[in-house]
């Protein structure tokens, strides 16, 4: 998913890569959207036809709440009746938390969003798009069979067409329009295909040697990732299904800390493209079919328009590592306790000497920052 609006840069460099990994934050149970964003706009980023509505809105709606399951619901409008040239709407939520390099994120779903037009992600962003980097975790449209990884960039960022992945490699420039793309090659990585089969898990490792993404299906879930509670190992996991690393990407360069976002739009610059919704979809190749068959009147086609999501962890390779969020315009950093659902124990604003108090109770081997 492109991010299209600049916000304040920040670049950061972390320690290598170890083994474990700590729990400093966790999404799940009925405090799930505590610690998110809401958008509360129309979809000026990716052109689709949604408003991504307010909290307000979304929780009397509907649109965002904790099902009998304790899973939290995150859906399009599948109720209402839109007027044509009039927008659905839908969600888009981030998290108010930034996880850095050597971090580990895994998200646990049980349903994803699908059907012609749906356009869905769960993906990371740095503070100041593109610099701070993007990585796409989970993203598809229309009904393709299988999900798509990718990073966005500015140039210079590539990947390597040998990297040791499961995945195709389908674009390999990270600054292109696409980014640089790895198709799932397992099954049951999106659509009917993902929620007929008891959904499944993404893991994402983030570290200076490079940006490894897992996929299982819920039968293959490893059990050292059911069963991961306040430390979780990586190092057991096989070849990920994508690997962006090293040297075609400096990803202490490309990337900062990773902002988590959750959303869904319809149509748009990839779902709405003639080509790409013809693909799977049909209709009669002009430009409005996929609003004009989809969005419009009583909403029918997106009774699959959701996501399920059991739990969202965020794992560290210390306890106590810096989560950044923003405040009033400044940086703001916290040491992060490895407690579930807790993001911090102390913090600093994004100033000099805030940083370098923050660094002073801050484990971290290296810390190198800069301010744009």
């Amino acid at each position: 998913m492109r991010q299209a609006i600049p916000l304040v840069s920040a670049l950061f460099a972390a320690t290598p890569a170890l083994a474990a990994y700590n729990l400093v934050k966790e999404y799940s149970g009925t405090d799930f959207f505590q610690g998110w964003d809401y958008y509360g706009n129309f979809d000026n980023l990716t052109n689709g036809d949604v408003t991504w509505v307010d909290q307000n809105t979304a929780a009397s709606s509907k649109l965002t709440y904790v099902n009998d399951a304790g899973h939290a619901i995150v859906k399009v409008d599948d109720t209402s009746f839109v007027p044509f040239n009039q927008k659905r709407n839908s969600i888009r939520v981030s998290t108010q938390d930034y996880f850095p390099v050597g971090s580990v994120v895994v998200f646990d779903a049980t349903h994803v969003p699908f059907g012609c037009s749906v356009w869905p992600s769960f993906w990371m962003k740095g503070q100041d798009w593109p610099n701070g980097g993007e990585i796409d975790i989970f993203e598809g449209v229309n009904k393709m069979p299988t999900n798509q990884m990718a990073l966005h960039t500015q140039s210079g960022c590539s990947l390597s067409s040998s990297a040791k992945q499961t995945g195709k490699v389908n674009e390999t420039d990270c600054s292109s329009g696409t980014g640089c793309t790895v198709l799932e090659s397992q099954p049951n990585s999106y659509g009917d295909d993902f929620n007929n089969n008891g959904g499944g898990v993404w893991a994402m490792q983030l570290e200076t040697s490079g940006i490894s993404i897992w996929f299982w299906s819920r039968k293959d879930v490893p059990d050292s990732v059911t069963s991961a509670d306040k430390t979780i190992d990586p190092s057991s996991w096989g070849t990920p299904s994508a690997f962006f690393g090293s040297p075609s990407c400096d990803i202490s360069k490309f990337f900062g800390p990773q902002q988590m976002v959750i959303d869904i739009t319809l149509c748009g610059d990839w779902a709405g493209v003639p080509a790409w919704y013809q693909a799977t979809c049909g209709g009669d190749g002009s430009q409005s079919a996929c609003y004009v068959d989809n969005v419009i009147n009583n909403g029918t086609a997106y009774s699959d328009a959701y996501f399920e999501i059991s739990s969202i962890k965020a794992y560290s390779t210390d306890s106590s590592v810096l989560v950044a969020s923003v405040s009033g315009g400044s940086i703001v950093l916290a040491t992060a306790t490895a407690s579930p659902g807790s993001s911090s124990a102390n913090s600093a604003s994004g100033s000099v000497s805030g940083l370098l108090g923050v660094l002073a109770a801050s484990t971290l081997a290296a810390f190198s920052w800069a301010l744009l």
